[in-house]
């Protein structure tokens, strides 16, 4: 696949190559959010109850660099053949990326990490990147796509719920010996369409 879609402001999507791994890592993923969810135990200990807050003043969240070893890449010799990464283009400049995952055995299609630039947000390059993702699972025949996505995190969180997620799960550990200690993972999915 050379583009996978276009869309009206000229966003390109394509399968990464090696030689985006540096604009990938670039990108910022900072946020800045005005509420959060809070998870907190039930008493008997046998559930939890995720609700969003408000947070004064505004979080801001910077997340350490990651190192994207082009895992995924079109056609890069010897990489998980059940891996992809997906970038979207601006006049040939990467403003967000998919790196996705599928597992046969449960037929699951993991969204590993997807970023979009902060210049990009809320004009639909998240969306696209999804359904870039989402026709890989198809081909797949995977029966869901599913994804983590910190506590604090409410603008992805609302973003993946207008794209069809729903919680599945969380995790109050995922995190803990992180800079992220005291977040929980937030679990959410979507049946492959």
């Amino acid at each position: 696949m050379t583009t996978a879609h276009g869309s009206a402001d000229g966003i390109v999507y394509r399968l990464a190559r090696p030689e985006d791994a540096g604009a990938i890592e670039a990108l910022d993923s900072s946020f800045t959010t005005a509420t959060v969810f809070e998870v907190t135990a039930s008493d008997d200990g046998f559930g939890f109850r995720v609700r969003e807050a408000p947070v004064d003043p505004p979080v801001r969240k910077v997340f350490p660099p990651e190192e994207h070893d082009e895992q995924g890449f079109a056609g890069a010799a010897g990489r998980d053949a059940d891996a992809r990464t997906y970038v979207a283009l601006d006049g040939g400049e990467v403003c967000g990326f998919a790196a996705v995952g599928y597992a046969a055995w449960n037929r699951r299609l993991t969204i590993e990490d997807i970023e979009v630039a902060p210049g990009h947000r809320g004009r639909g390059v998240g969306r696209a990147l999804m359904e870039c993702a989402a026709e890989y699972a198809r081909e797949r025949g995977a029966e869901h796509l599913w994804l983590e996505v910190s506590s604090v995190n409410a603008p992805a969180v609302h973003a993946y719920r207008r794209m069809g997620f729903g919680f599945c799960g969380l995790d109050t550990a995922l995190y803990g010996g992180t800079p992220a200690a005291g977040e929980q993972a937030l679990y959410m999915s979507r049946p492959c369409r």
